[in-house]
Parts: structure tokens; sequence; C-alpha cells
């Protein structure tokens, strides 16, 4: 009997183990799963975050308030190096020889001191002398005659014009895409490895935009920073200057903007300036006013370069103006055209243009090709 009892009572314990086991069992695959948390998939564009380094377009404390809306296309390091690097490509010509910094160059203020005008691909030569590229921000309205109205839209003339690029735009940005490095330096600046119409103007707007030329002598002095002092003949001559000069020649970037005719007798281009884009009898002869930053270095110089050295400029103006009906009212005074000057007052005023010369501009590495 004690066995049996013994037994029984190993069954009954037998049992409640296994049910409380498989209640064990059964709580346990009850209870929720851990939520499984799915990895950081990162930024957009294979985990390269965009951000691209700001840049502050430089505002000298002498100059007026910019022009551009710089809010529709914001500088950064990355924009700015493809505009360069655009700036500088000859592959943008149709053989591939002429580039936007073979006519603008450095060392003459980004004009073109080696001809009297264009010089394309070919040897071509186009019919106006080429401008110095400066204080861009700073203009509505670029070429002698204002043709072009937007600085965005500035690269479109070179580029297609037959006796300077003679490239067919849609060519060039096809260019362009297949370079292998371009497409890494639009990704960098604009978040897309593909090269629009926009991105590539936009680009070399950034560019040009940084050329700001504000220190030289001159604006040193009105500055009163270091390097500011003037001689004698140099004061005399900015004196001379604001009284005689300074009607076209305004502000601190010296250029009213305006277009106005200087008096030159018509030359065997016959170019009739602003008349060509308004159609209107009263631009006809008009050019526009160019600034005078860098004067001594962008010879030569009015819209068909005919003059090659300041003291020709400074004697057109004192016996060389023609009378015409569009003749600007600034340079005849009592019925005689041109601007009194002694030969003392020449040498003055000539020597105080020498000082607007910017020569950090002129050297500034981050301008060149290299």
């Amino acid at each position: 009997m004690n066995t049996l009892r013994t037994i029984s009572t190993k069954r009954i314990w037998l049992t409640v183990s296994v049910f409380l086991f498989g209640l064990a069992v059964a709580c346990q695959s009850s209870k929720e799963p851990d939520p499984v948390v799915p990895p950081d998939p990162g930024p957009p564009g294979g985990g390269i975050e965009y951000k691209p380094t700001p840049v502050t377009l430089r505002k000298p404390a002498n100059f007026p308030d910019v022009i551009y809306n710089i809010s529709q296309n914001p500088l950064t390091v990355e924009g700015v190096a493809l505009g360069k690097s655009l700036f500088y490509d000859a592959q943008l010509s149709r053989d591939s020889t002429v580039s936007c910094g073979f006519c603008h160059q450095q060392f003459a203020g980004f004009g073109h001191s080696d001809h009297a005008l264009s010089h394309g691909i070919g040897g071509k030569f186009g019919s106006r002398n080429v401008p110095g590229l400066q204080n861009l921000a700073w203009e509505r309205e670029f070429f002698w005659d204002g043709g072009v109205t937007s600085l965005d839209e500035l690269p479109l003339t070179p580029i297609q014009n037959p006796v300077e690029m003679d490239l067919k735009f849609s060519e060039a940005l096809s260019r362009v895409q297949k370079s292998p490095k371009y497409p890494a330096m639009f990704k960098s600046a604009f978040d897309s490895d593909t090269v629009t119409t926009a991105r590539f103007l936009k680009a070399i707007s950034q560019f040009l935009l940084t050329l700001v030329s504000a220190d030289s002598r001159y604006d040193k002095y009105v500055r009163k920073e270091a390097g500011g002092d003037l001689t004698t003949d140099e004061l005399a001559g900015l004196a001379l200057f604001q009284q005689k000069c300074s009607t076209c020649h305004a502000t601190d970037l010296f250029t009213d903007r305006s277009y106005r005719n200087n008096g030159l007798p018509v030359g065997a281009i016959n170019d009739q300036g602003r008349y060509v884009i308004t159609l209107n009898e009263a631009d006809r002869l008009k050019f526009k006013v160019p600034s005078l930053r860098n004067v001594e270095r962008t010879f030569p110089y009015m819209h068909d370069g005919r003059f090659t050295t300041l003291e020709q400029v400074v004697d057109h103006y004192r016996s060389g103006v023609k009378d015409s009906p569009t003749l600007d009212p600034a340079l005849k005074v009592n019925g005689q055209p041109g601007i009194a000057l002694t030969d003392i007052e020449k040498r003055q005023v000539i020597a105080f243009l020498k000082t607007l010369t910017d020569n950090t501009f002129i050297n500034n590495r981050d301008f060149s090709a290299n």
C-alpha cells in the first residue's frame, strides 16, 4: 500500500511540474517582441550630406548698394570654384582654343591689352574693345551697348558669337556634361551632377561676382587706411577729376552706368553704339560709360580701342571732341566741345588715374587660372 501511495504521489508532482513548465513557456510566448529599429539610411545622395560652404559677397565701405540679387544665387566656395573652372575652360569654344579668360586677362584688369578689338577663334576679330571685368555686382547692363541685361546671361553671347568662341550653347553644355571632372563639381555646387543651363550660368556668375576691385591707393585714401597716401599732384588730379570728369565717371565705381556720346569721330566700322539696341535716334553714337578702375592696365581705350595711352585719351577730351546732335552736354561748355585742361592739369589728372590701379586685385591668385 505504501508503495502504491508513493508512486501516486510522484505522478501528481510530475503532472504539476509539467503544467508549471507549460505555463511558463506559454507566458514567455505571449510577450510582445522587442521592436526592431531600422538602420538610419542617412541623408539622400548616397550618404553624402549636401553642405556647400557659403561665401559672403564683399561690399567695400566706399561702394554704393549692390544691384545683383544675391538671394537668387548665393555664393558658395564650391560654386565659385566651378565658375572659375568654366571661365578658364577653352573647350567652351568650337575649336577648344579660346576661353573667357583668353580675352579677359587678369594682368590687364580682365581686359585684353594685346588687341584693340576682341580676338576670337581662328584669329578672327570682333568690332569692339574687350571691357575689363570688375565689380559686376554693381552693374545692371553689360557690353558697350547694354545689349545684355543680366549677369547670368552674359556668357551666352561670347560663347555663341561666331568671331569669339563660336559654339552652340547646347554643345557647350554637352561637352561639360561629358567631361570627367565636371559632374562631381556640379554635384558639390548644386547637389546634382546634371549640367543645366541655369547651373552653368549661375556658377560663372558666382565667380565673376568675386571679382571685386576696391584696394587701390585711392580706396585706401578715402577709407583712411594704411597705404592710402597721395602725392600733391595726385590730390590735385583728384580735385580736377571731381570737377571735370565725375559727371560721367561717378561714385567710387567711377561710372554712372549711363550711355553717352563722348565726341569720338566715327571710325571705319561705323559703330552706332546704343542705337543698335534701341533704334532710338537719340542713342546714336552713345556707348556705355566704362569704369576707370585699373584704367592704367585696361588699355587700349574707347569702344574700338583706338587709343593706347592715357595721354591720348586726355588729349581727345582736351581738343579732339567732335560735335554732333547727340554729343553729351557735359562735353560742351559755352558752345565749345571738349574739356579745358592745361598741360600741368593733364599730368595731374593722369597721376590721379594711376592711383586707381588695384595691385591686390591684379595679383589675387584666387582669380587666376592656376
